[in-house]
């Protein structure tokens, strides 16, 4: 489930997250594109991202405070180049 980000804010979104949470898995998807001519596209692109992340710091937490953790790593970045984030979260061995 490993994926490499292309651009520069994909990029980014990895390495918060890979720094801050040390996941098994991760996968960032850029959903941009189908968002074109939507509110909050951003002719920019890479506005719109699923996360799709397996860590050991999700064990035993809801999916609340798996989101908290996801959105706290990757801060600033949410508030001013991220429009929708959508997140998948996992501890290992879960399904």
């Amino acid at each position: 489930m490993e994926q490499h980000p292309t651009g520069p804010v994909a990029a980014e979104i990895a390495q918060r997250l890979r720094a801050a949470l040390s996941p098994e898995r991760l996968a960032v998807i850029d959903d941009s594109a189908q968002h074109r001519g939507h509110a909050g596209h951003d002719p920019r692109g890479e506005s719109h991202f699923t996360v799709e992340i397996e860590a050991a710091a999700f064990a035993g937490a809801s999916r609340v405070q798996r989101h908290r953790l996801v959105n706290q790593a990757l801060g600033t970045l949410l508030r001013e180049r991220v429009h929708a984030l959508a997140i998948k979260a996992r501890a290992p061995g879960e399904g």
